[in-house]
């Protein structure tokens, strides 16, 4: 132990302290010192051991898999900035939640491992908003992932997420009848002209930026919830890839609509002279007759990908799980992710959103890109 310091000069004697007497006699801490044991308590015994055992650590685990992900788990360069375009900047993890009617939502967007270590910015967008309110409240949560190696890739993202929201915003009325009433022709068709529109308008940007429209587009995918606590209809649609699964009974089922579902142009409105297909959808041909008006928005260009679209009714206890390809491609290779998950998510209570950004982020080699996922529990 090394020796105490002599007091620096002219600095005042501490009133009734006396100096240390030896090696062996405690050091002083500002104005305190260590308090004498009790009578029977032994001077070893920590705050710890005489409030009671700590409980367990709840289980974490960094990653999955035989090895550690090559990057580093956490940030490490940021995104270079424009002084002069601010606004342009990302942060690196979104992370919101909330509770309406029958469900419990989480959302989340985190840059991925090779951008953080590349110090590119995050590719992936996030919207979670609320129309309306009480019982007829419509929540719609829409992630967009913009195109790979594109400089704008984030901006195109976050433009065509703000584009969905503004045109599902102003049909929330309409949208939140149909999806009470489980109107599910009516639904697929009036969302498949807002997606276009949306789509349209990043087309359009890109061209009056001077910009290639595949270079500045997105990919877009959205769940529409209601807030009235009998309505347990959940409705999915979008353009592009990534992963939609429920958690049923600790088992994963894979819901995505097949590509080849849902291949064709957009479902035409309504008042047209359909034939229907085994799912009761209506689908008509193309005679070169102009495009009836749509309830929603005047019919935009065709799509250039294919329009996803799917409803499904809820039960107690399932867990619906709406992500983009950086979430949905391990889980979809790694049977040890989607058994942490299960095992996680399973519990009577739904995750808080901490630990939901935990469970998130659990890593697997060979998958560096940004994660979007967004998950509901049901009551």
């Amino acid at each position: 132990m090394s020796a105490a310091h002599p007091p620096a000069p002219g600095a005042p004697a501490l009133p009734d302290r006396p100096p240390p007497s030896g090696p062996t006699a405690a050091p002083a801490y500002g104005d305190w010192t260590p308090a004498a044991p009790a009578d029977g308590e032994s001077e070893d015994a920590s705050p710890a051991s005489r409030l009671g055992p700590l409980p367990p650590p709840l289980t974490s685990r960094a990653h999955v898999g035989t090895r550690p992900p090559t990057y580093d788990a956490e940030p490490t360069a940021l995104p270079a900035a424009d002084p002069d375009d601010l606004d342009a900047l990302v942060p690196d993890t979104v992370l919101d939640g909330a509770r309406y009617g029958a469900c419990t939502l989480r959302a989340v967007s985190v840059r991925g491992d090779s951008a953080r270590y590349r110090g590119e910015p995050r590719r992936d967008a996030l919207l979670t908003a609320r129309f309306g309110a009480g019982e007829r409240a419509l929540v719609l949560v829409a992630l967009a992932t913009g195109t790979r190696t594109a400089p704008g890739a984030h901006l195109a993202a976050a433009e065509v997420c703000r584009w969905i929201g503004a045109a599902v915003g102003r049909s929330h009325e309409r949208l939140t009848d149909d999806i009470r009433a489980a109107r599910r022709a009516d639904l697929k068709a009036g969302l498949h002209r807002l997606t276009d529109r949306s789509l349209g308008k990043l087309r359009a940007a890109a061209t009056e930026q001077g910009l290639d429209p595949d270079d500045y587009a997105a990919t877009l995918r959205c769940l529409l919830l209601s807030a009235d606590p009998g309505c347990r209809t959940r409705v999915f649609f979008g353009v592009g890839p990534g992963g939609l699964f429920r958690l049923r009974d600790r088992e994963w089922q894979d819901i995505e609509p097949e590509v080849a579902e849902v291949k064709g142009e957009p479902v035409l409105g309504f008042g047209s002279a359909p034939h229907e297909t085994p799912d009761g959808d209506r689908l008509t041909m193309d005679l070169g007759i102009p495009t009836p008006p749509s309830p929603y928005e005047p019919a935009p260009e065709p799509p250039r990908e294919p329009f996803r679209f799917r409803t499904s009714v809820a039960r107690p206890g399932d867990v619906l799980l709406m992500c983009g390809t950086g979430f949905a491609e391990p889980l979809h290779g790694e049977p040890e992710l989607r058994a942490h998950l299960a095992d996680r998510w399973s519990g009577p209570e739904p995750p808080g959103l901490t630990a939901y950004l935990a469970d998130t982020q659990v890593r697997v080699k060979g998958y560096a890109d940004d994660r979007t996922a967004v998950a509901v529990w049901e009551a």
